[in-house]
């Protein structure tokens, strides 16, 4: 059996995340490509698609959301994702068993919570007029007094299939979103059928190769073994020998083709949608990535792994873009840190009147 190295895996990952080489697509294609895209607050997918798209312009991505083509609501792991109507659509359905599990996270605060009798409800409210979740909740503790208004507008969140009603910003949506319920805002129904064998393949196509565990750590979709082995996929090991699987014509560079640097935002799914992230992320810089109140922080990539976390600032006019290295950097990886770095300033602050990158220490 062929067996892959960490070099191997590495690339094979970066080129699926369109992290080798930018592509000449459409937004709406990329999202698609990705299997969607982690985004917690609004800025993080304009900033993953600048990093991944030649060209990319934020009202690229926000054309599409005004077209619906697009929409940012509750999907893998719980959280909130950018993904294609399409894929909403279509796999919704196959994570509402995730969903509705993550209610068990309630505990004692789910207390006299019926479910089924605040999912109508809340459905009935939203789909008057889109609402902030302050406002769904409030509204359901009218309804629902003696039950936890946390619990309401989580068991809303979960289990009512809704999207962010978007707004006229530069980066698609306010902090404190409203939903709509999801059909009516697609003009289209839910599939009905729950697709997990179809969702693996998606998933090889964007993070592969990978194992079962490594579909369950991105979807939060239990027991996935059934769903590979229902898959038509190629079977390799990794180093350790243990097995890795992959579709047979998915891209697989050589491991010694060149990885450019690369900046990611915060909760980039690079970062987050593998159960061993050895392959973009040595375990010794993982406390400086992943931090106890559940932030992923902003990293950037040297010859495809994280090398190191940056931030960016802009006072009085100057925007600045702040390197925090894991180690010593080579004088041509800063270079080309020091020139994207001012490329990413340049989209992030179009009107300030100077930038600068420079190293923390």
């Amino acid at each position: 059996m062929t067996v892959l190295g960490a070099d191997a895996v590495n690339r094979a990952t970066l080129a699926r995340q369109l992290l080798l080489e930018r592509a000449e697509i459409s937004p709406v294609e990329a999202v698609a490509r990705l299997a969607g895209m982690q985004g917690q607050e609004p800025k993080h997918p304009y900033v993953g698609l600048w990093t991944r798209l030649a060209g990319f312009a934020d009202a690229d991505l926000t054309a599409a959301v005004g077209r619906r083509e697009v929409v940012r609501a509750t999907m893998f792991r719980g959280t909130l994702h950018l993904v294609t109507a399409a894929d909403y659509l279509r796999f919704r359905t196959t994570l509402s068993p995730v969903l509705e599990a993550g209610l068990r996270m309630l505990k004692d605060r789910a207390d006299g919570l019926e479910p089924a009798k605040v999912v109508a409800a809340a459905t009935r409210l939203l789909k008057k007029e889109p609402l902030t979740f302050t406002q769904v909740r409030d509204a359901l503790v009218e309804e629902f007094p003696d039950v936890n208004d946390r619990a309401l507008g989580f068991c809303t969140r979960m289990m009512v299939p809704l999207v962010m009603d978007p707004a006229d910003t530069r980066w698609g949506w306010p902090a404190n979103a409203r939903f709509t319920p999801a059909e009516d805002w697609l003009g289209a129904k839910l599939h009905r059928k729950a697709e997990p064998a179809e969702l693996v393949v998606r998933y090889l196509a964007a993070f592969g190769p990978a194992t079962p565990a490594d579909f369950q750590t991105w979807s939060g979709i239990p027991k996935a073994k059934a769903s590979f082995e229902a898959a038509e996929l190629m079977e390799f090991t990794d180093e350790a020998g243990k097995p890795l699987y992959d579709l047979p014509d998915a891209p697989r560079p050589d491991p010694d083709v060149p990885a450019p640097v690369r900046f990611l935002p915060e909760f980039d799914n690079l970062l987050l949608a593998h159960a061993n992230r050895e392959r973009v992320i040595a375990d010794d810089h993982r406390p400086a990535v992943f931090t106890k109140n559940l932030r992923v922080k902003s990293t950037y990539l040297v010859d495809g792994r994280v090398a190191g976390l940056w931030t960016a600032e802009r006072k009085r006019g100057v925007a600045t873009l702040t390197l925090t290295p894991f180690g010593k950097l080579l004088k041509k990886h800063l270079t080309a840190l020091e020139r994207e770095g001012t490329a990413l300033l340049r989209f992030l602050e179009p009107d300030a009147t100077s930038s600068a990158v420079v190293t923390a220490g």
